[in-house]
């Protein structure tokens, strides 16, 4: 009899494009997903190894679940397996260990090796679908979906393990991509998020189409009611571009990575642009997108940042007055350049100064959100629990701009949007009152 499957995801959107794919692989072969580990015969770890942190919370998450359900099947999967596969299959805790350039087959294989385990013959390989046509309800959220319209990276920056752990840079081609997100429409989902590790380099292997052609080709030839484009490099933001967000479908949020504020640090990081061209870019986007929110990730202690070049990243950082920033301290990566640079900078410098733009970051965050308390956004509604404080619904939700909003209600607002009212920020959320 087919089984249950549980898959726990690190790391970024692309991960988690990957991880609904080989739910629906399991769904199509007649597994059921779970959320808790002790229920599950199969358990998945979709690992990230950006930093050693990344690394260090995969094996804290394989060994957590193998403490949870010592029957399980425990696959070690994605890019820390594709960096460094021989660490992984030293770990007791670990059955499997699956890379990216076998994540394909990581179904089939999981599959066969649980049912060997138990005696039985060997089924037939599971296909390997985009398409989500037959699957149940329950094996996805029916909300967002990430869609992943390439992978690979050609750009190689100092610091960065992703193109040893992605490979090249490959698109897939736009029809595949339309009907993927048309089978999502019909399945329920009202938002579709695209994914990639390059995304502004889209069809540059293909003939004929490129990012602005595919997005307009979705917003053509789809009924989605929201469309998301995930991560974007500031070279790549052109008025062309942004003339597609005429479109009330394109939400308004841009992730626009920065990494450094200093032109400097950004050359010895092998960046393509310098402070000049990422200030430009985000004039373009508040130029031509109403309401927009842009956030970004940040690189702390690089080999190399002196206190004065942490001084001009924190200080350009806060002048472009960013929705949210996500701050990594850097860390070296085995088989990266930078990783054999001089002028490390000391562990203690670099959480002092990790400090110091997380501060920043965090008055950011909250002048933001308390800069448009009053507003009425579209919320895409996802998940609920129940306030016995207030006898009621709190449902959990994210703005078309990428504000994640509480609202308490009786309604059932189960993957609905409707337009909500922000009135206060409480913590990490703003909390919201909506008519339906």
């Amino acid at each position: 009899m087919p089984g249950t499957v549980a898959i726990e995801t690190h790391g970024c959107k692309l991960n988690q494009a990957d991880s609904a794919v080989l739910a629906r692989q399991f769904g199509r072969a007649g597994y059921r997903l779970v959320e808790s580990k002790v229920e599950a015969d199969i358990i998945v770890v979709n690992t990230c190894t950006v930093t050693s942190t990344a690394d260090s919370k995969a094996r804290q998450a394989l060994r957590a679940a193998r403490r949870a359900n010592p029957d399980a099947i425990v696959v070690a999967a994605g890019c820390y397996p594709q960096r460094a596969a021989d660490e992984l299959r030293r770990m007791p805790e670990v059955t499997l260990v699956v890379g990216n350039s076998e994540k394909p087959e990581l179904a089939a294989l999981a599959i066969a090796e649980l049912t060997l385990r138990n005696g039985d013959s060997v089924p037939s390989p599971v296909p390997s679908p985009i398409e989500v046509e037959g699957v149940s309800a329950g094996i996805l959220r029916r909300s967002r979906a990430m869609v992943k319209i390439q992978e690979g990276c050609d750009q190689v920056c100092a610091y960065c393990i992703v193109p040893k752990v992605r490979g090249r840079e490959r698109s897939i081609p736009p029809d595949e991509l339309v009907s993927n997100v048309r089978q999502l429409v019909t399945a329920g989902f009202k938002e579709v998020a695209l994914t990639g590790t390059q995304l502004g380099t889209y069809g540059f292997d293909l003939d004929g189409t490129n990012l602005v052609r595919l997005i307009a080709g979705i917003l053509e030839n789809t009924a989605l009611p929201r469309l998301r484009v995930s991560s974007l490099q500031a070279h790549e933001i052109s008025p062309e571009l942004l003339e597609l967000w005429r479109d009330p479908r394109l939400c308004p949020h841009f992730h626009v990575p920065l990494q450094s504020g200093c032109n400097t640090t950004l050359k010895a990081m092998r960046r393509r642009y310098d402070i000049a061209t990422f200030r430009r870019a985000v004039e373009l986007i508040r130029e031509n997108v109403p309401n927009v929110s842009i956030t970004t990730d940040v690189i702390v202690g690089f080999p190399g940042e002196d206190a004065h070049a942490h001084a001009e990243s924190l200080t350009f950082a806060s002048e472009m007055r960013f929705t949210d920033i996500h701050v990594f301290p850097y860390s070296p990566r085995p088989g990266t350049s930078a990783h054999h640079f001089a002028n490390q900078v000391q562990p203690e410098e670099k959480r002092r100064r990790t400090t110091q733009m997380n501060s920043m970051a965090s008055e950011a965050f909250r002048r933001y959100r308390n800069r448009i308390l009053g507003q009425s956004r579209p919320v895409l509604w996802e998940t609920a629990h129940y306030d016995s404080e207030h006898g009621a619904m709190r449902w959990s939700g994210l703005t078309d701009n990428y504000v994640r909003v509480n609202a308490i209600t009786t309604n059932d607002l189960d993957n609905l949007i409707t337009d909500a009212r922000l009135i206060r920020l409480e913590g990490k959320y703003v909390l919201a009152t909506t008519s339906d």
